[in-house]
């Protein structure tokens, strides 16, 4: 072979080496960095299909509940937070990339009846015809969110059979009637054990009123048994149920009266309705709480003495004048 002719081929490979190195060198690194860069964080008010996804995983977690919104909302933060948490990451309840990969490593991919809220019903535990212990904490429990209304026999029959059925359409749980896992933890969710009373329809003469509430007109609110009293000279005109603050922002306790009355109020910390709100300290105010109503006591107010009872609370607004005590202790 010629010297010129392995000059040519000399030249030929260094040329297609080139080339090789060329596709395989600067534009590969920018499609990696445009494969990273194209990751959209989802965070707080956030909306479509690719939160769907995070709430079905998150609650295969244990981190959200199993009815998904599409709405990156305080419940999809809060257990995103705590999922970095676990892991100490920053816990600002951001998706970004390495949150999302962990997620979906430790999940698996959400059927399509999750995806749209479409459950099957799980096996039943109670059912129309049993009886005992079981079904008595059943009706007492669906007696304090307000769907059974009469007496606890142990009996699961037709009434209990239609109080079930109603809680279940509430929360969009198959409705079946009959008490199945997913039902009963979503009950003991939002209620507490019930008392030997609750069991046993024992009609309880009550704590002792304080006796700061036994004269004039008041609002005595008992913490221990989560009551609240409208008395009017030592007579009990209303008493309802209430929640009160968390440990990091108690209810505070003591002899106060009311001073400004709202109906339609709207917090200006919070930005959440409280309507029928009585003030008594501060920011502190007896008013209903959506909230209360459809959670119970899992939740805990911002120091307000919320009422589930709208009813009741409106008729209490209606009583109470500027000046009527209020009396927050313990019994």
């Amino acid at each position: 072979m010629s010297h010129r002719r392995l000059l040519a081929l000399a030249l030929a490979l260094v040329c297609a080496l080139t080339g090789v190195t060329a596709l395989t060198g600067p534009g590969t690194a920018s499609a990696a960095a445009s494969s990273r860069s194209a990751f959209t964080s989802l965070q707080l008010g956030d909306t479509g299909w690719r939160v769907r996804e995070l709430q079905s995983r998150l609650h295969q977690l244990d981190l959200h509940s199993e009815v998904v919104t599409s709405r990156f909302d305080r419940e999809t933060q809060a257990g995103v937070a705590t999922f970095q948490r676990r892991r100490g990451w920053r816990a600002d309840g951001v998706v970004d990339q390495r949150t999302w990969r962990r997620i979906t490593r430790l999940t698996t991919e959400p059927t399509t009846e999750a995806l749209h809220n479409v459950y099957t019903p799980g096996r039943p535990l109670l059912q129309r015809g049993d009886s005992g212990m079981w079904v008595r904490q059943v009706q007492a429990r669906l007696q304090q969110v307000r769907w059974y209304d009469g007496e606890v026999t142990g009996r699961y029959a037709a009434s209990t059979v239609k109080a079930v059925e109603g809680f279940q359409a509430k929360r969009r749980i198959p409705v079946t009637g009959q008490v199945d896992r997913r039902t009963l933890s979503r009950l003991k969710e939002m209620t507490r054990q019930p008392t030997r009373a609750e069991l046993f329809n024992i009609v309880p003469s009550g704590p002792a009123l304080d006796p700061r509430c036994t004269t004039g007109r008041a609002m005595c609110v008992d913490k221990t048994s989560r009551s609240l009293r409208w008395v009017v000279d030592g007579v009990v005109r209303k008493s309802v149920e209430v929640r009160f603050g968390s440990d990091e922002l108690p209810t505070r306790e003591g002899a106060f009266a009311v001073f400004r009355k709202s109906r339609d109020h709207v917090s200006s910390l919070y930005d959440t309705p409280m309507p029928f709100a009585m003030f008594f300290s501060g920011g502190q105010a007896v008013h209903y709480s959506p909230d209360f109503a459809a959670n119970g006591y899992d939740g805990a107010s911002h120091g307000c003495v919320n009422v589930r009872d709208r009813a009741a609370v409106e008729w209490l607004f209606d009583q109470v004048r500027i000046g009527d005590k209020v009396i927050v202790y313990r019994s």
